[in-house]
């Protein structure tokens, strides 16, 4: 039976009761109980990592070890091109890879105090890393808002009160006054990391400044962005840090009620917040009278659609409000009017996720990480072409060198690096010149891109820039809400120019059109949306500008990825007459030659230009060495 805390004794005692739970995960203590973490986020989830667990139970109940073994479910470890991933505390041996079928051989392991090797992750000296910490991917972060993920059960209260959950909530309401949180979170330098990255405290300040007999807490979970993952992992991994943060900022502005508002696509973290909501209202760190207090707090879910421009602060409210989602022209700023002409503090996950640790740990150690105009942590998802994806969580003024090669492991295949996109469809790419460029808010605007979200997705020679750019584009003219005519007409405008270039028929007049139209729509669009559409187009257009005079007066695309750019041939010098390529063509384009090979009973192959459809398909499958067929 739950037993309901009223006070902040009755939080510290059960805290001090469950403690031995974090002490064996963080072997504090000499504890002979093996706990066996498993991933259980999406990208593991997808990988059987529930049935991994279920198979390590069966192992366990089997030996009737349940006293001396656990298996459970956590949050997401961050390295995902290795998953599932499994640690086991409080040796904290660590592996990847898993199946389902390695469970014996895991518990095995442990009952004889071994490892199993060939799970261990392999370092590029053929030694393997037993431990999290041995693992490059690991070696420059340093977690504050994913701190408790792969540490706890997100799924278990009392994991949360374990590892001091809600323990920043009953300092704030027991030893601090509105303005000394306000003040706090403002002197610990966080600023949003849903994109412009505005000053939190100050925010905060202006809806507690804002006089009415209602305001709101929203947490914006409309993470929209291709490629990015970050606030879906934090609330499938930690949902109880957001919800604290959220009654923090509710106590510290005067609102007693939050609205997250989520897309529908993320059921695993609609599940896990579901559950964590519904426990911290039964034992009292949500709902009514909080903790013994007067302070009063309740939670509610509403759901997206995913639409990507309900991101915007505004269409985000107009949405939950049952309205289409649509941004309106600010000021009054929600902060003054918001949610039903209400004042109303916005903020996304992820920075929801910083508060408690400020409020508890103090503003000047997390003012103590970062640079001097943007404090503290960053997660970025990092994709694309390169070895590591997963989670990032970096301090401000790390490198994107530091990010795509200490920590993801370079380019894939030993390819070349060729740009880095950050700030997703909102941002621009960043090319080799910018590689040494310390990672904050200033520095990437100041380069053409932006923070954004996190997404960071990494590109290799055979990406084209003017394909790159098109696809971005493509994706805001989807997601316009078509409100403004900068947006709904000058981004259409500006596809169809690069539309007419991939395929062959631009001119070098259409390159002047795009940047004045994409000047034009910065400068003239409602939301940021439209305004930070044309950044993909004009960040390509300054660093790769060649490549566009390539597609628009030698008609070729110099990466070879625009199909009506690319014709393909067999050298007939370097053909083995295998005839792989003439079996996997999807529309017979391939054909025996009349010139015979070294192998004077076989026949070189050759294309026909005019039935190819440019699919490729006989470049991947060509044996030869180097390989005959060429763009």
């Amino acid at each position: 039976m739950t037993t309901r805390l009223n006070s902040r004794e009755d939080l510290l005692s059960l805290y001090g009761d469950l403690k031995h739970l974090a002490d064996e995960k963080l072997e504090i203590l000499h504890s002979k109980r093996k706990i066996i973490s498993v991933c259980s986020c999406t990208g593991c989830a997808s990988q059987d990592s529930l049935l991994i667990v279920e198979e390590l139970n069966k192992h366990i109940q089997e030996r009737h070890m349940e006293d001396t073994i656990e298996a459970t479910i956590t949050g997401c470890f961050g390295f995902c091109a290795r998953g599932p991933i499994v640690k086991i505390y409080p040796d904290e041996i660590f592996y990847v890879q898993v199946k389902k079928e390695d469970a014996g051989r895991i518990i095995d392991a442990i009952v004889h105090d071994t490892v199993v090797e060939d799970l261990l992750y392999k370092l590029d000296h053929h030694d393997h890393a037993k431990h999290q910490n041995d693992i490059p991917f690991y070696g420059k972060q340093h977690r504050i808002a994913l701190h408790k993920a792969g540490l706890i059960n997100p799924e278990s209260f009392e994991d949360c009160i374990a590892t001091k959950g809600y323990q920043a909530l009953a300092k704030a309401l027991y030893e601090m006054s509105r303005d000394d949180v306000i003040e706090e979170v403002t002197r610990s330098g966080l600023r949003g990391r849903g994109g412009a990255g505005f000053p939190t405290g100050k925010k905060w300040s202006f809806a507690k400044a804002s006089y009415a007999d209602k305001k709101y807490i929203i947490c914006n979970a409309d993470e929209g962005d291709p490629g990015a993952f970050m606030d879906r992992s934090i609330l499938e991994g930690d949902p109880h840090s957001v919800l604290e943060a959220m009654a923090v900022a509710g106590y510290a502005i005067g609102a007693d009620e939050g609205e997250i508002y989520i897309r529908a696509e993320y059921p695993l973290a609609i599940k896990r917040l579901r559950i964590a909501i519904k426990e911290a209202e039964e034992y009292g760190c949500l709902g009514d009278h909080i903790l013994g207090t007067d302070f009063s707090f309740h939670i509610y879910i509403r759901y997206g659609a995913g639409a990507f421009v309900c991101g915007e602060e505004t269409a985000l409210i107009h949405s939950i409000e049952g309205h289409r989602g649509e941004p309106t022209l600010k000021p009054p700023f929600p902060a003054v009017k918001g949610l039903n002409g209400k004042p109303t503090n916005v903020n996304n996950v992820e920075t929801w996720a910083n508060v408690p640790t400020i409020i508890l740990d103090g503003a000047d150690k997390f003012a103590s990480i970062g640079t001097d105009k943007s404090k503290g942590t960053k997660v970025f998802a990092l994709a694309g072409k390169v070895n590591n994806v997963g989670l990032v969580e970096v301090p401000m003024g790390t490198t994107l060198r530091e990010i795509i090669y200490d920590i993801g492991g370079g380019i894939k295949n030993g390819r070349k690096f060729k740009a880095v996109q950050t700030g997703g469809p909102s941002g621009g790419c960043l090319t080799e010149k910018d590689l040494d460029t310390p990672i904050d808010y200033d520095n990437l605007v100041q380069r053409g891109s932006m923070m954004g979200s996190g997404g960071m997705i990494v590109l290799d020679e055979d990406d084209c820039a003017v394909d790159i750019a098109r696809f971005y584009l493509e994706f805001t003219v989807e997601e316009s809400c078509g409100k403004c005519t900068p947006c709904r007409i000058g981004n259409k405008r500006m596809l169809e120019i690069l539309n007419r270039i991939v395929e062959g028929e631009g001119t070098l007049e259409d390159l002047d059109r795009l940047e004045r139209l994409a000047e034009t729509i910065k400068d003239s669009a409602l939301c940021a949306l439209g305004q930070t559409a044309p950044n993909p187009v004009l960040s390509t257009l300054h660093n790769f500008r060649d490549e566009y005079v390539a597609h628009v007066v030698d008609k070729k695309c110099p990466a070879g990825s625009c199909k009506k750019l690319v014709a393909f041939e067999i050298d007939k010098s370097l053909c083995l007459g295998c005839g792989m390529c003439a079996r996997n063509c999807p529309v017979e384009a391939i054909k025996k030659s009349d010139q015979p090979v070294k192998n004077p009973r076989l026949m070189a192959y050759e294309i026909d230009t005019d039935k190819c459809v440019r699919c490729g398909s006989c470049l991947s499958v060509c044996p030869a060495k180097p390989k005959a067929i060429q763009k």
